[in-house]
């Protein structure tokens, strides 16, 4: 018997078969394991239920892509970050068929035409439309295949791409890894971060800025102490992290000067500011960098918690603060200035404090929210977003509104919970 790795085919409509040794090991020790695994159950998906697809192949999830809430916007693979614009729902259509709508459009997926390699769209529901429907098919290992009635073909991420921004597209069910899709649920599973903060198992003392390149794992001791805890511009940070490291598992003490200095890509994860003195964490760099701040807290903060002077994407998750001016703020008066996007989710924050995201409108900075609660503001007094017109020349910025507008502040009142 032949044994062969079968990958989709280029834009030109060519599928390519690829024979080689290691494809063949390959695929033998993948055939061992599926004779091994458990049959699946049969793929029926809970229509009360919020889900994430994650494709076996890439690891990535299916994205409505830039948020677009247009008829024919193309649906992609990106990062997992189980936001609004990764989430989806079936909607029965009867014979074992479902629409499947996205929460933040409430559109559909649909294919265009019966054709290999069409890229999937989103569009208004019509529940007359086959394009529209899908069955899910049983594949090993609990992944499903999603087969469009209209062309009895599979959801593909086209040429096995790994990258965001990956299309989806359809094609010949081969039930290839490409093909197969992991149904997470989400949505109400993951309760927003507050309470306790966590003790130190000892202290380090600080005498100046540390650098940090790779992983930094603190082991949960406080780092103690620099600066005079004011808020003097230009203070030494506790610590400078070159692009791609990680700190994690830290606790900052007070004064903790300029906190955390990111110069590129950086992850902060579970790091937690005692009394934040000029700024917890400020992110710098230009290009595309990606931050994450994944866990911890803030509190103490006169100004900002979060500031942001380079470009990328910053994305704050499972954190909590209290007692702050600004929660994230786009640099208003840089000498250089860029487009900047911040994603805060799953976020509890405790007033006394005053704006959740301030952000330049005039550089097409974009703020996105889901799941922030907010505790003491029975009069809803903390502005969500708060809009200027940034400059570049260090004179303060102008202040030309606030709210939810569809262009540069995204968030409904789904999104905000107060207690």
């Amino acid at each position: 018997m032949t044994v062969s790795t079968i990958h989709p085919a280029g834009r030109g409509g060519r599928r390519r078969r690829v024979t080689a040794l290691a494809g063949a090991a390959l695929v033998a020790t993948t055939a061992l394991a599926v004779a091994d695994a458990p049959a699946a159950s049969a793929a029926t998906p809970d229509t009360n239920a919020t889900y994430v697809f994650v494709n076996r192949h890439s690891g990535k999830a299916m994205d409505l892509w830039e948020w677009s809430t247009a008829d024919n916007a193309p649906v992609n693979q990106f990062a997992r970050n189980d936001l609004a614009v990764q989430q989806w729902r079936f909607v029965s259509v009867g014979s074992g068929y479902y629409q499947v709508r996205s929460v933040h459009s409430g559109k559909v997926l649909q294919v265009p035409d019966a054709n290999n390699g069409s890229f999937l769209v989103q569009a208004t529901s019509s529940s007359s439309n086959t394009r529209q429907h899908f069955r899910l098919a049983d594949s090993d290992s609990g992944y499903v295949r999603f087969i469009n009635r209209h062309s009895n073909k599979a959801l593909d991420v086209w040429e096995w791409s790994t990258a965001d921004g990956g299309r989806i597209a359809q094609y010949d069910d081969l039930d290839g890894w490409n093909q197969q899709w992991q149904l997470a649920t989400v949505g109400g599973t993951t309760p927003p971060p507050t309470g306790a903060w966590p003790t130190p198992t000892g202290q380090t003392a600080v005498n100046g800025t540390v650098a940090v390149s790779g992983t930094y794992d603190g082991g949960m001791r406080r780092f103690c102490c620099i600066g005079d805890g004011g808020q003097e511009e230009d203070q030494d940070p506790m610590f400078r992290l070159v692009n791609g490291a990680t700190l994690q598992n830290v606790i900052i003490g007070a004064p903790a000067g300029d906190g955390v200095h990111c110069e590129g890509s950086c992850t902060l994860r579970n790091v937690w500011w005692e009394d934040v003195g000029e700024d917890a964490a400020t992110f710098r760099g230009s290009g595309s960098p990606t931050f994450l701040v994944d866990g911890g807290g803030a509190r103490s903060a006169s100004d900002k918690v979060f500031q942001h002077n380079g470009a990328g994407t910053l994305t704050i998750q499972n954190f909590q603060a209290s007692n702050f001016g600004t929660f994230y703020r786009s640099c208003g008066n840089c000498s250089t200035q860029y487009r900047r996007n911040v994603v805060i989710r799953n976020v509890t924050l405790t007033r006394p404090g005053n704006t959740v995201a301030g952000i330049n409108t005039n550089y097409g900075d974009t703020a996105r929210f889901t799941g922030v609660t907010i505790v003491n503001d029975s009069s809803r007094a903390m502005v969500i977003c708060r809009k200027y017109t940034g400059n570049s020349s260090g004179n303060e910025p102008t202040q030309v509104g606030t709210g939810a507008d569809g262009t540069n502040c995204f968030y409904s009142a789904s999104d905000l919970t107060y207690r």
